[in-house]
């Protein structure tokens, strides 16, 4: 088999060590080419080649953004039997898709399990989600397609990501702690908590107006907080359609409702009024009366005015 190995150096757990020991027991299973991604829009430009010269197994060594860039080169003409098969080594703070697809949070444990994978054929066909209808160079492109593995969001989970790149890009890192005292001052402090700028549209029904914020879900959890899965749409599977959890009141009362039902993985203080749930969706679109950030798998992907979603099964093989 013929793989290529894509490692991001500045991923929060990745290490030289690391690569090396994942390097030496790779190469035991394939002919395979080592790649250290240099700058943002790389993982996609190599995922590209990875289709084009038809390799078997495309590894990520790092977290959501790299694995985000690589799927979206590989699927730059759709799924197909010419995409590479997916592995995916840990080393990012979150690493939501790889521990959703069961593998183990540990990059040395999970090139274990990988390695067994390789060697029995062993995959999974998920499906993935895409979004259509966002900005590039200041102007929409209606051909663009991006595609995400296990969320997006609009609002103030953008809002949240935008700052926690901005710290990171000053050298700090992502640490739980970082992450809730960023929420709790995006929250308060940046936000606006007064004027609701989203409204979601699904075939067949009334738009939901009055949204603050929406969160939409290929896979469960939606993410962790250290080793605990937050995780609003618990239903959601890379099995099924999207799921969305979407906010209706900022105040601090229904947020602490909501932060409830994302932390105990359940229906809790579910009610139309403050928040909306759907499961299992094919398409669904969400429009902002005013420019709006958005964050795929993690990873700001600038501002938004109307995009749409749609669910993707059987899009992409991935090894576990």
């Amino acid at each position: 088999m013929r793989g290529l190995l894509v490692v991001n150096p500045k991923a929060t757990t990745t290490s030289p060590r690391v690569t090396d020991v994942l390097i030496h027991a790779l190469a035991d299973e394939l002919d395979l080419d080592v790649t250290v991604t240099n700058h943002r829009g790389h993982g996609f430009a190599l995922g590209v080649q990875a289709r084009t010269q038809e390799l078997d197994v495309v590894v990520t060594l790092g977290g959501d953004g790299v694995i985000n860039e690589v799927v979206n080169g590989m699927l730059i003409d759709g799924p197909g039997p010419k995409v590479p098969l997916l592995a995916t080594v840990p080393g990012g703070s979150g690493n939501v898709f790889a521990r959703s697809l069961g593998l183990p949070n540990d990059p040395v444990e999970a090139t274990g399990q990988l390695l067994d994978a390789l060697r029995e054929r062993r995959f999974r066909t998920i499906g993935l989600g895409t979004i259509t209808g966002l900005e590039t160079k200041d102007t929409v492109d209606p051909q663009l397609v991006r595609w995400f593995m296990a969320n997006a969001g609009v609002g103030l989970d953008a809002e949240i990501i935008s700052a926690m790149e901005k710290q990171r890009g000053a050298g700090e890192t992502a640490t739980p702690t970082r992450y809730l005292r960023t929420a709790l001052h995006s929250f308060f402090l940046r936000t606006d908590r007064k004027r609701p700028a989203l409204s979601l549209q699904r075939s067949g029904a009334e738009p939901v107006t009055g949204v603050f914020m929406a969160v939409v879900q290929n896979t469960s959890p939606w993410t962790y907080f250290g080793t605990w899965p937050i995780d609003p749409c618990p239903q959601a599977s890379f099995d099924t359609g999207l799921d969305i959890f979407a906010l209706r009141a900022m105040r601090v009362a229904a947020a602490m409702r909501a932060t409830r039902r994302m932390v105990m993985g359940s229906r809790a203080g579910s009610s139309r009024k403050a928040m909306v749930v759907w499961h299992d969706q094919s398409r669904f679109t969400v429009t902002a009366a005013r420019p709006t950030p958005i964050q795929i798998d993690g990873e700001a992907g600038g501002q938004i005015t109307e995009v749409t979603f749609e669910s993707v099964p059987a899009a992409l093989r991935a090894m576990v």
